[in-house]
């Protein structure tokens, strides 16, 4: 993870642009759908109409084509084909359906060999080589779905782990209007340590987002832990300061228990961005920057990044004994919002190895329409221009987090 860029730039912003489909959804060349997905769910969508399967088809046409080809022209031995049709079935249909044109292939092959009879009969030997061929078809097509159906019920269950970790909330929530977006380099899995939330309190709504280094079970362990002390401090705190210090020793807890337990795997860390929108303080907010990306300010006006100085890392304050947390006020006027992602984006590399920044991206979007800085608009801006600067290759757990004030009272429990 690479800390957060220092210094502010403004990007003046006119124009308009369409607006996209909420909810961090669209099309982008079948681009989009298929990322943080397994091959099989991918392949079944491309190979489906209106969620009916149409895999069949290859290998009925396939076979099709023989059959003409056979018959019309001297081109072509007809045993030297028919053979593939059940394994190119095996590959995209289920086992029945591989059965199924392993019997057709077979019978082709009969009635090309007895009953038309327009050529040199080929005799036993052509038979048993079909007859194997569709066999094995069959047989690797029942390994191919047994593994899909493992692969896709570990996806569930990640993605369940996932959806408990990252609790699910309103598109307002705490006086606050945000949308976020979490894709997975691991397309397996769709499980990581990225981490956002918000919760809403006495002394105001604060929002935390971040990344635990690290991949697997023990990332999300750990985000798990940060998010649990998350909610709970950010109610009872005033001081924001306070919180913050929960966070870090949180973090320093979490590693020592993992040790006791024998579980540990290296120093994990985190980064992160803790953000306080008081309701005293209308055009601003308050930022701890736990060695995170800078924060996006995006609005009418143009596009800045937050000159907030970035501190350690959460789980790293004993590198630095009697260090304190720096608060920062930042101002944040009503139509602005503030933009957050992990290194998934900052990191991501296009075919020639270039980072991806997703200033300026945001910049032209707002440019073309200044009036449209939603939090749902620009998550979809910066997931698709990194999907496309890096051709759909995510190198790390990728999240987009936007959020500004809804202009509604914060309510809570």
């Amino acid at each position: 993870m690479r800390p957060g860029r220092a210094g502010a730039s403004l990007v003046p912003v006119r124009g308009r642009v369409r607006q996209p489909v909420r909810g961090g959804r669209t099309l982008f060349g079948g681009l989009v759908s298929a990322v943080g997905r397994t091959d099989a769910t991918s392949r079944n969508e491309l190979l489906s109409v209106r969620g009916h399967s149409v895999a069949w088809l290859v290998p009925m046409l396939l076979l099709a084509a023989i059959v003409v080809a056979d018959v019309t022209t001297n081109l072509f031995q007809i045993i030297a084909w028919t053979v593939l049709v059940p394994g190119v079935a095996a590959a995209i249909c289920g086992v029945r359906g591989t059965a199924v044109f392993a019997v057709l292939a077979l019978v082709v092959y009969v009635l090309a060999d007895t009953v038309w009879k327009h050529r040199a009969e080929t005799g036993l030997p052509g038979l048993m080589l079909v007859l194997v061929g569709g066999f094995v078809a069959v047989i690797a097509a029942a390994f191919r779905v047994s593994g899909e159906r493992r692969m896709l019920h570990m996806r569930d269950i990640a993605e369940t782990t996932r959806r408990t970790v990252l609790r699910a909330l309103p598109d307002e929530f705490g006086g606050l209007e945000h949308a976020a977006v979490y894709l997975s380099a691991d397309s397996d899995a769709r499980v990581g340590g990225d981490f956002f939330d918000i919760q809403p309190g006495p002394y105001g709504t604060r929002v935390l987002v971040g990344d635990v280094q690290g991949k697997g079970l023990g990332a999300v362990d750990a985000a798990a832990a940060l998010l649990g002390a998350f909610r709970e401090a950010a109610y009872h705190e005033q001081d924001l300061a306070l919180v913050a210090e929960h966070l870090d020793l949180r973090m320093l807890r979490h590693r020592a228990h993992t040790t006791a337990l024998g579980e540990a795997d290296g120093d994990r860390f985190a980064t992160a961005v803790l953000v306080g929108f008081r309701s005293n303080m209308p055009d601003a907010v308050e930022l701890v920057n736990f060695g995170h990306e800078l924060p996006l300010v995006v609005g009418p006006g143009g596009v800045r990044a937050l000159s907030v100085a970035g501190g350690l890392p959460l789980g790293m304050s004993e590198l630095l004994p009697g260090g304190s947390l720096t608060v920062f006020r930042a101002g944040l006027a009503e139509d602005e919002t503030l933009l957050l992602v992990t290194d998934g984006v900052t990191e991501a590399r296009d075919p020639d190895g270039a980072f991806y920044d997703h200033q300026p991206t945001v910049a032209r979007a707002v440019e073309a329409d200044p009036s449209d800085t939603s939090p749902q608009r620009l998550v979809t801006v910066v997931r698709d221009g990194t999907l496309r600067h890096c051709r759909g290759r995510l190198t790390d757990d990728t999240t987009v987090f936007a959020v500004r004030r809804s202009g509604r009272p914060p309510v809570w429990p």
